[in-house]
């Protein structure tokens, strides 16, 4: 079988993680419901197309999703048209949504019941880490399926992770987020208290991230400008990875703890919190925007 990619849902994640691909040699062809982002998609150079019909056939190697939500996933896998019957069993599935587990493995059972490998395979790092091919890449599947992906994985990604069977990979990354939705809010709490106490924030910073207080928001992706170049916060919070998303991941994160019987107090808190800014209008704003609303009138105090 010839080595052709399929790549559906080419949005501020699925874009660069495409053109990685391309960059890298691979003969991929691309498809989005938006056609905003099919346009996009050709300005980077990558071959478009503009149905799902038109992308899928039986000579397609592999197919790699990226999708906003579990309905998504399993209307284009499972759908009256969905996908795993229109491809070849020789054919590799790799959805890198972050969906719910139960999707997720209802989507691997089928294919796996009709002889086809698939692997869930969400992904963490946010816009940037796409752009500069860096993601880290959390794997659920069979051993079979993880070394048959990981060549193209690791074009997309710098840390792949093999975390056990199918809906494994969404499992890790739920626990992941539920972590970083948490500690985003601590490091907005942190550097605000420091903004009301007139300390100088740049030097909090520095301290932190060489301190016990240290985290991913902290010495990565602040919450506030000034900090680190290139982050959110220094581009009036445009996504990198939204604050709509991060609420869609607490839920995920909540709805895995209740099912469960596991006590998550603090990811429910960040639930709420989350939940309520994206209620104010705030969805569409990078998640590190939350400090906004954590400092209360912090912000009247300038960094410098």
């Amino acid at each position: 079988m010839s080595d052709k990619i399929a790549f559906i849902g080419v949005g501020n994640m699925g874009n660069p993680m495409a053109e990685n691909l391309f960059k890298s040699g691979k003969e991929i062809k691309v498809f989005d419901v938006s056609n905003e982002m099919i346009e996009r998609a050709k300005k980077k150079g990558l071959n478009t197309t503009d149905s799902i019909e038109s992308l899928i056939n039986d000579e397609i190697s592999t197919v790699i999703t990226m999708l906003p939500e579990g309905k998504h996933s399993k209307e284009i896998y499972l759908g009256d048209s969905g996908i795993i019957n229109k491809v070849s069993k020789n054919c590799l599935l790799i959805d890198c949504s972050t969906i719910d587990i139960e999707t997720s493995k209802e989507i691997g059972k089928v294919a796996n019941n009709q002889g086809i490998m698939m692997i869930d395979a969400p992904v963490s790092g946010g816009v940037m880490g796409a752009q500069k091919a860096t993601l880290n890449i959390m794997v659920g599947g069979s051993k079979e399926a993880f070394d048959r992906a990981l060549p193209v994985l690791k074009v997309m990604g710098k840390n792949i992770y093999h975390a056990g069977d199918i809906g494994s990979g969404n499992g890790a990354k739920i626990c992941n987020n539920m972590a970083l939705g948490i500690s985003m809010i601590a490091a907005s709490e942190s550097l605000m208290l420091a903004k009301r106490l007139h300390i100088d924030i740049k030097k909090v910073h520095e301290i932190m991230k060489n301190a016990s207080g240290n985290s991913w928001p902290i010495s990565v992706y602040p919450p506030l400008p000034g900090l680190i170049d290139g982050t959110p916060s220094n581009n009036n919070y445009r996504p990198g990875f939204s604050a709509g998303m991060m609420n869609k991941d607490l839920k995920l994160a909540y709805e895995c703890a209740k099912s469960v019987d596991a006590e998550t107090p603090l990811g429910k808190m960040a639930l709420e919190i989350y939940d309520q800014f994206c209620k104010e209008g705030n969805e569409s704003k990078d998640f590190s925007a939350i400090s906004k609303v954590i400092g209360g009138n912090a912000w009247d105090y300038p960094i410098d």
